[in-house]
């Protein structure tokens, strides 16, 4: 038996090289960095030009106030020439911010249209297509060149470069409120809708102030009529709870901003702070008080940063400047002491979200942001 096995010759193994197919490596390149930020950046962004405008010009109506003052009793400290000196750094750094997402997003839409495109389609990125042009707005009227704002021409070139997209956008957005059947106010209603809204009081805000008064009470009318349709919808609604995510939920300070805005802006348009200024400005002072008395709506939002703490801010600048605007019309304690409590509230708020978005600069543009819904 042995000798049977020592005779058997070894079997080799022979592999026919034809049958051999060449399996393709996956080559796994990293998407490059000027890509990946111009794919994951949205409308949403401009939250922090938007409240860097404001802060703008909460500071220019400081500065306005604190030199009144002066001239009134013919005094001069030198600790008053701060609000100058931030308002000027502020104004260069809102500018500097709003060019470099402005360059950016135009970025965007030359290599990566569809994107755009899809936010366009989407419920809650379309509204944001208003805050890039209702940034520039604000800086346009905070503009620290006297020179510049003293020739009108130049004002009204500007405000109509940024005012037109807001209408284009407006006879988009209100003609499918009540023309689209799958565009109806009532199934695409969210708190984010009101920032179409805010485009056109602040388009009027800033046409008053140039003197187009007709200009200013046309797109005043328009933002306040649809303005009654979408608060009284999303009262409804529940606030359109359902229609954000957790993340998001910070968006509903939006209902602090619009009749802070409007307050602001019919002030403008009536040379006063009149009735009509006084109700809007109790309104949105009321809403904002009913928001921080329920923090547990914003629990789920603050356990992360995003980009979204932004909607803290701006809301709570317009109420601080339509607080100003109190103060200079109402005399006695109360009203100059709720303008500083508000005052300092904003500042306090932008400072912290500025401080934590430069802590979290590597989680900013990142590829699980709630807004980026509308890309897939």
């Amino acid at each position: 038996m042995e000798e049977q096995l020592h005779d058997q010759s070894p079997i080799d193994i022979v592999i026919d090289p034809s049958i051999i197919t060449n399996i393709p490596h996956r080559n796994v390149t990293k998407e490059p960095a000027a890509a990946s930020i111009l794919t994951r950046l949205h409308a949403g962004y401009f939250r922090i030009s938007l409240s860097s405008g404001g802060q703008v010009l909460l500071w220019k109506s400081l500065t306005d106030h604190i030199n009144e003052s002066q001239t009134l009793h013919n005094t001069f400290h030198v600790h008053s020439t701060l609000p100058s000196i931030a308002f000027l750094l502020l104004w260069w750094l809102s500018l500097c911010t709003l060019i470099l997402l402005s360059l950016l997003y135009i970025l965007r839409c030359i290599f990566h249209f569809r994107l755009v495109k899809a936010e366009f389609s989407h419920h809650v990125g379309v509204n944001y297509l208003f805050t890039p042009w209702i940034s520039w707005l604000l800086l346009l009227q905070a503009m620290p060149f006297e020179h510049l704002k003293n020739n009108n021409s130049l004002y009204q070139i500007l405000w109509l470069i940024f005012v037109v997209p807001i209408v284009i956008l407006d006879i988009k957005i209100y003609g499918q409120w009540f023309t689209t059947e799958k565009r109806f106010l009532s199934l695409v209603a969210n708190p984010t809708s009101q920032i179409s809204v805010m485009g056109n009081l602040v388009g009027a805000w800033a046409a008053a102030r140039m003197g187009w008064k007709e200009s200013a009470v046309c797109i005043f009318t328009l933002g306040l009529a649809h303005y009654l349709v979408v608060f009284i919808t999303l009262y409804q609604r529940l606030s359109g709870a359902d229609r954000i995510p957790a993340l998001l939920r910070p968006v509903f300070f939006l209902f602090v901003a619009v009749p802070s805005t409007a307050s602001l802006a019919w002030s403008s348009i009536s040379g006063s702070f009149d009735m009509p200024c006084k109700m809007l400005f109790f309104l949105s002072l009321f809403l904002f008080t009913s928001l921080i008395c329920r923090p547990k709506l914003f629990k789920k939002s603050m356990k992360r940063f995003n980009v979204a703490w932004w909607a803290y801010s701006f809301p709570l600048t317009f109420l601080a400047l339509a607080s100003a605007q109190y103060a200079n019309q109402v005399k006695g304690v109360v009203a100059p002491g709720l303008m500083l409590l508000l005052s300092a509230l904003s500042v306090f708020v932008f400072l912290g979200i500025m401080v934590f978005t430069a802590i979290n600069t590597d989680t900013l543009l990142r590829e699980n942001d709630p807004c980026l819904s509308f890309t897939i």
